[in-house]
């Protein structure tokens, strides 16, 4: 069987090349492939699939390059297309199977990867002496330094792709169940007589949900691992950590007996001390603890 032959550029490698070879390959699914790292104009026309070099982008030719003179196109946000979004367009809702999951995947991941890989910044860190550490820090943390004259570049940009794999896989996944689970959310919020108050009998995802409504202070959900049941505050922001109503002053950092007694239900556990998070042993005490909380 003839190997599918996928070429990217050779020298350095990047968050863009690593990811964009790695959706090809779960385009291709069991399909042989070679991967190839030149920039050899006359081993490029050999290629299958061609990405992040040869300066084309022709989808029909499966040409996925971005570096030409007026690029490759930018989203409706600006950002514009790099090679890992050239490919994520072209494949990403057939390896999906769902166009809401592909798109989850390009907002939550793709896009800042092509963001980073066109110079655009999309993010700051709002402490000077504290830097955000981003998948393209990992990506470069196996480049080779100054000093490893003798480096495995190329083992390395496999052994990325292969991480890449496991990594949109996985993303793949949550993006799935998110789907499936947003749905559920909504439909107990609908169902909820009091809104300030949402129980759930799974730990769906909740989060961005229920902070696009104006009523929901606390969510009560179950802890499987240890049978015990948590009561957490809903933030204003799912992206910040602002609560939109924090647990009492006198429960932070209490535990057990000492916050049983303070709050009145005697299976409480645990309040964390940022106070957005409370544990009780038993359904019915979170949804008290929760109830407590909404009146204090």
């Amino acid at each position: 069987m003839n190997k599918v032959k996928i070429i990217t550029h050779s020298a350095s490698f990047h968050t863009d090349d690593v990811f964009a070879v790695a959706t090809l390959q779960l385009f291709l699914k069991d399909a042989l492939t070679e991967v190839i790292r030149t920039r050899d104009p006359e081993i490029i026309k050999t290629g299958d699939y061609v990405v992040d070099v040869g300066g084309i982008h022709d989808e029909k030719l499966k040409r996925f390059d971005h570096h030409q003179i007026g690029g490759a196109g930018e989203r409706e946000n600006k950002i514009p297309y790099a090679s890992f979004g050239l490919v994520w367009k072209a494949y990403g809702e057939e390896i999906c199977g769902s166009k809401t999951v592909a798109q989850e995947i390009d907002r939550k991941l793709v896009q800042y990867a092509d963001a980073v890989d066109s110079a655009v910044d999309v993010s700051k860190s709002i402490l000077p002496d504290v830097d955000p550490y981003f998948l393209h820090n990992i990506i470069h943390a196996f480049s080779p330094t100054w000093k490893e004259k003798d480096y495995d570049t190329l083992g390395a940009f496999n052994m990325l792709v292969e991480l890449a794999k496991k990594l949109l896989e996985r993303e793949i996944v949550v993006a799935s169940h998110k789907e499936e689970g947003v749905a559920f959310v909504e439909e107990i919020y609908r169902k909820s007589t009091d809104k300030k108050l949402i129980v759930m009998d799974e730990v769906y995802p909740w989060f961005e949900v229920l902070s696009k409504y104006t009523e929901p202070l606390f969510v009560v959900y179950p802890n499987r691992e240890d049978n015990t049941w948590s009561v957490k505050a809903v933030r204003k922001d799912p992206h910040y950590f602002e609560n939109k109503k924090d647990f009492p002053i006198e429960w932070e950092g209490k535990r057990d007996k000492e916050l049983a007694d303070i709050v009145g239900v005697s299976d409480a556990r645990f309040c964390h001390n940022k106070r957005f998070l409370t544990v009780a042993g038993s359904k019915e005490g979170a949804i008290a603890i929760a109830q407590i909380a909404i009146e204090s």
